[in-house]
């Protein structure tokens, strides 16, 4: 893909609370390990580039933000994403790929017609599906597996009889 990175962030976490009363938070996590998120110096959070020191725990993980210092800014940010920037994220092997580099491509039936875009990549445990806005401006989810839709030059072929 033609840098992916350029101007994308990606959330690594969300902010689901606030942790005592010295302005940590507790981290939902979304990506595979609080180690993943405690490489990063600096953060994302609400929007903001902060420094960041975060730790695991038993739930997930702990933060504390640059700028935070009590429970009640802690509380403020609750619901907040936790980002990073795109090219801040390890690089990838052949065939690997971050969600955030697919959203937005461009989908096309396997004769080159143009069928719609990713507008989202979900997974509830069996495998990533596509939420594809088609050119009429309906949705559908479709399977991301070989043969259904298949990520080739930096765009998505798939087969439109997936599309309900």
């Amino acid at each position: 893909m033609d840098d992916p990175a350029a101007g994308k962030r990606v959330a690594l976490a969300a902010v689901a609370g606030a942790h005592g009363i010295k302005g940590e938070v507790r981290l939902k996590l979304f990506a595979d390990s609080a180690e993943s998120l405690a490489r990063h110096e600096r953060l994302f959070v609400a929007g903001v580039e902060r420094a960041a020191t975060v730790r695991p725990d038993a739930k997930g993980a702990t933060a504390r933000f640059e700028g935070i210092s009590d429970r009640s800014a802690a509380e403020g940010l609750r619901g907040s994403l936790v980002e990073v920037e795109r090219d801040a994220l390890p690089p990838l092997n052949d065939g690997e790929y971050y969600h955030a580099d697919l959203i937005g491509l461009t989908c096309f039936s396997k004769s080159g017609e143009t069928v719609g875009s990713v507008v989202a990549v979900e997974n509830f445990g069996a495998g990533d599906l596509l939420e594809v806005e088609k050119v009429d401006g309906k949705r559908a989810l479709i399977p991301f597996r070989d043969g259904i839709a298949d990520l080739v030059d930096a765009r998505i072929v798939l087969d439109p009889e997936f599309l309900a």
